[in-house]
């Protein structure tokens, strides 16, 4: 329901901060839904969804992500029309946020894509344009959803990252192992709480 949220006109610069009531596994635009152990969510009651925009699956915990929708209308002096570049600036105040809160070894991903074995399966696993990342690891993912009249930014952080999710929806135990140790390197926890880090991500976004 969250990712269906119609954008009310006239379109003007807005900030939903989202938050999901249950866990649930979201699939980008394109992924086919055969990728998901149907089983396994029913068990754990993980809903699947599907967003409109790109990208590969994201497990979304209530507890462990905070969730940011940021909505540009066209014209705005934060618009481009240039698909990569429109993502920098959303990085680079997530960036902002995240040195609000003492995390200065950040950094946003800038150029073509990079893609992993496991980005076509998890978003978390490749790193696009605008992303924050520490290291190889990603601490925030970003996926846009754009139209002639405005551009939807989906932003999750990772208050924390876990594997063990995706490994039960997604992934087959066989070679269980190998998955785990190459999953648990892409993304990394921020350790924060998700109200200082919304509190940061708001003081960033009045500085702007």
């Amino acid at each position: 329901m969250l990712h269906a949220l119609e954008i009310p006109e006239p379109v003007e610069p807005t900030v939903w901060v989202l938050s999901a009531d249950r866990p649930g596994l979201v699939l980008g635009s394109t992924q086919d839904a055969a990728i998901v152990d149907t089983a396994a969510a029913a068990r754990l009651g993980v809903e699947i969804a599907r967003r409109r925009s790109g990208g590969a699956a994201v497990y979304v915990d209530p507890a462990a992500m905070t969730w940011v929708d940021i909505i540009v209308p066209h014209g705005d002096p934060r618009w481009s029309d240039d698909v990569g570049v429109a993502f920098e600036w959303v990085g680079e105040l997530w960036l902002d946020a995240l040195r609000r809160c003492g995390i200065a070894d950040a950094s946003v991903h800038r150029g073509p894509m990079v893609t992993t074995p496991w980005s076509p399966l998890v978003c978390f696993a490749g790193r696009g344009p605008g992303e924050v990342v520490q290291g190889d690891a990603k601490l925030v993912g970003i996926s846009q959803r754009r139209t002639r009249g405005w551009a939807r930014f989906q932003c999750a952080a990772l208050l924390e990252w876990r594997v063990e999710p995706y490994l039960e929806l997604l992934i087959d135990t066989h070679g269980r192992r190998d998955a785990e140790v190459a999953m648990g390197a892409v993304g990394a926890s921020l350790g924060l709480d998700h109200h200082t880090l919304l509190g940061a991500l708001l003081a960033s976004l009045a500085a702007v």
